[in-house]
């Protein structure tokens, strides 16, 4: 039975598929994808906050396309770099940022207070859940948990968009970021009880 993480790297494979061929091909590097990611983040991030809300879906679920694609054609054609990761990992603590400041200034405009600290509330969940993952992993602990990563933030806020259900989306945003941050949280302190157990014994 796969776990989680074996079901998102499958799911992640069928959707690189047909791209992954041509893209391999090309003299596109994996950077240029991370970009054009970023890019049309801010691109989707303007058409929130003007309420073009079904524009603004498609957009984040494309922005979403050129994040795992990066990945994989650095993969397939052996450009991985530690220097890529790393522009990868912060373009997508911006695109979040850029994404729900978007919400944030929509919210703003109509005086919704609620969804903007909502908006707010994401964004910081959204830091927390890859700040725990990348502070265990800096502490030498692999850390694979975790129900709530990048790719349902971004299925979740496009179908709120495409749905007009921001408000909702919000709500599930939030409450799953925060979720997996304890489940990271008690899985490190659970392998740290288990290292000072092993010396104790």
């Amino acid at each position: 039975m796969p776990n989680l993480s074996q079901l998102r790297k499958l799911a992640a494979q069928r959707i690189t598929a047909p791209f992954l061929s041509a893209l391999s091909r090309s003299r596109i590097k994996p950077n240029t994808l991370t970009w054009l990611g970023l890019a049309v983040s801010f691109i989707a991030a303007y058409t929130i906050a003007t309420r073009h809300l079904v524009v603004a879906g498609i957009l984040v679920l494309l922005s979403g396309l050129f994040d795992i694609l990066d990945g994989a054609v650095a993969r397939a054609t052996g450009q991985s770099t530690r220097f890529g990761a790393m522009l990868d990992s912060t373009f997508d603590r911006l695109a979040d940022a850029a994404l729900l400041f978007g919400v944030a200034l929509l919210y703003l405009r109509t005086g919704e207070w609620l969804t903007v600290a909502l908006a707010f509330l994401a964004l910081v969940g959204s830091f927390l859940t890859s700040y725990t993952r990348a502070r265990a992993e800096g502490l030498g602990i692999a850390c694979p948990v975790g129900l709530f990563t990048r790719a349902e933030r971004v299925i979740i806020l496009a179908l709120g968009l495409l749905l007009d259900q921001l408000f909702i989306a919000l709500i599930v945003l939030t409450g799953l970021a925060f979720f997996t941050v304890c489940q990271r949280l008690v899985y490190v302190w659970q392998k740290t009880k288990e290292s000072r157990n092993y010396y104790k014994d």
